[in-house]
């Protein structure tokens, strides 16, 4: 196996043509032969750079509209013949198949295309590319003796080599290209067959039809190294963090870092857990602000209210405490004032996400923590995503469609007790937001927009409630009078224990989904109590 090998004659078919120009200029000028096609070949000859066209190699014109101009054994032979193999060498002899020494292609623009609004699905055909995988493939299973390029990041690092090795490169960049390859390959196949099945390619292999589209029978994920994390879950866990280049909403894994040290493990957890939220609380009431504050995933804040600094404010006081060493994500700008209390006191916040920050508030938390990130998003309300949510377990991957079910008050089913009031009826539908956001079992009390307690992640529902009630005693005994407090559950109530107690602490209005066999002792607990009760129909487990 040959450490260095000399090239001689390259293939250029490109279609992103960036650095093209230079990268063969450089090529040329090394005494390089350059075999070119179609576009490629005439965008170097412009350039005043001798060019051999695919079809003097081949003997055969380009034809069905560039389909077929590359898929020929003179091409294809001169990729993959083993240089140390006799056979190999007498058989390109006879046949007059001269070695290609290296590939530059890089693919028809499939993802780009197909992630144009109302594509044709003519235009997505014809956008992917064939040849070009074949030549990549045929390079990269030869790289004992030929160099391969699929991007344009690599021009560089291909001449360096060249010019240090009198127009050769070695072995070790020519393996980095070949896997370089089939990772490419691999990606570009996976993005034509998840086009493929979302625009109905898929026929049902299960009894329902729907299911099949929606559920591939093997699924391709693609996702890129965004970044090595300090470490993960725990110091003693290696951690990392992969982009899905193909989600447009707003995602902490984009979002811009204005300020701080890099995110952890943790933080990333609780900062999307923070943006999912507040998006939510967001859709309730477009024309207010909603701010969130997470610890461990679990919201200890929340609120909406006409101005920044009212939500945060309304936001903090549910759980002070909880809320020291926290995430705060907001739905609008942040202002001068809010950052002004959000640095005041012993006050302290690990990240803050936001759509963007007013300047002078953006000093202000620069200045009050070192380092604090300060994270801004592209806007607070995404299209409702219907991408796919996976989660690993040893052995294989859950999937699932994302919980995007529209909280809607006016669906809601009046099951007991007094009529509620409008702003009841909106307060029910933000706790109920709210309790979505917690880890089952959930149980959230607040009034006027605001989280008063929360209970989450509790073995039976009971715990979750008298959690809830212990951190919202509080706020409960402080509301003015007349305010209906609201509590909401992510699923039902399997008894009218837990009822009792947020009873018990003032509650006048329970939500939940409903559906317990003995829903009826839930009603006839509110009834006999004056508490208004609401079932929402759907159950909102978070795991």
């Amino acid at each position: 196996m040959a450490e260095h090998i000399r090239i001689r004659r390259a293939l250029i078919s490109v279609s992103d043509k960036s650095g093209l120009v230079e990268f063969a200029r450089e090529l040329a000028a090394m005494g390089v032969e350059i075999i070119s096609t179609g576009g490629t070949a005439a965008a170097l000859a412009k350039a005043g750079i001798s060019v051999l066209p695919i079809e003097s190699v081949t003997g055969f014109p380009e034809m069905m509209d560039g389909r077929v101009k590359t898929l020929h054994p003179k091409v294809h032979g001169g990729l993959l013949g083993v240089r140390n193999n006799p056979e190999h060498m007498a058989a390109m002899a006879a046949h007059s198949i001269v070695p290609i020494d290296l590939v530059c292609v890089n693919l028809y623009p499939f993802e780009a295309t197909v992630a144009k609004p109302g594509i044709a699905e003519h235009d997505a055909i014809e956008n992917i590319d064939i040849g070009g995988p074949s030549m990549l493939r045929s390079a990269a299973k030869n790289f004992e003796s030929v160099t391969v390029v699929t991007d344009g990041a690599q021009y560089g690092r291909v001449i360096t080599e060249m010019r240090a090795n009198a127009g050769a490169t070695t072995l070790a960049l020519r393996r980095e290209c070949a896997q370089a390859v089939f990772a490419r390959t691999a990606e570009y196949d996976g993005a034509i067959a998840r086009w493929m099945n979302t625009a109905g390619f898929a026929h049902a292999a299960v009894a329902d039809a729907d299911a099949a589209q929606i559920f591939p029978r093997q699924a391709n994920i693609r996702l890129e190294l965004a970044d090595e994390l300090r470490y993960g879950e725990n110091p003693h866990q290696r951690g990392a963090v992969y982009a899905d280049r193909s989600f447009t909403g707003p995602s902490v894994v984009g979002a811009q870092l204005l300020h701080g040290k890099p995110l952890s493990y943790n933080n990333l957890l609780d900062a999307a857990a923070a943006l999912e939220l507040v998006q939510d609380l967001h859709a309730q009431r477009p024309n207010c602000t909603a701010c969130a504050v997470i610890k461990h995933t679990n919201p200890c804040g929340a609120a909406i209210a006409g101005s920044v600094l009212a939500a945060f404010e309304h936001a903090w006081s549910g759980d002070p405490m909880a809320a020291f060493g926290g995430i705060v994500a907001f739905s609008s700008t942040v202002d001068v004032a809010t950052a002004e209390a959000m640095a005041a006191g012993e006050r302290f916040l690990e990240v803050v996400i936001a759509p963007g920050y007013e300047p002078k508030a953006l000093e202000t938390l620069q200045a009050r923590w070192k380092n604090a990130r300060l994270l801004a998003t592209s806007h607070a309300s995404p299209a409702i995503d219907t991408a796919l949510t996976w989660r690993s377990i040893p052995g294989g991957m859950l999937v699932q469609e994302p919980d995007v079910h529209r909280i809607d008050a006016a669906q809601f089913t009046h099951a007991a007790g007094p009529v509620p009031s409008a702003a009841t009826l909106a307060d029910a539908a933000l706790m109920f937001a709210v309790a979505k956001h917690l880890k089952s079992n959930a149980v959230c009390i607040g009034a006027n927009g605001t989280l008063f307690g929360a209970g989450a992640g509790q073995m039976d529902r009971v715990a979750s409630c008298r959690n809830a009630v212990e951190k919202a005693h509080a706020k409960l005994a402080a509301a003015a009078a007349g305010t209906v407090a609201v509590a909401a559950s992510d699923a039902f109530f399997p008894f009218a224990d837990g009822p009792a107690l947020l009873a018990d602490a003032g509650v006048r209005c329970i939500v939940h989904p409903g559906g317990s066999k003995r829903d009826q002792d839930t009603f006839d607990l509110c009834n006999a109590r004056g508490i208004t009760c609401l079932l929402t129909g759907s159950r909102h487990f978070r795991h």
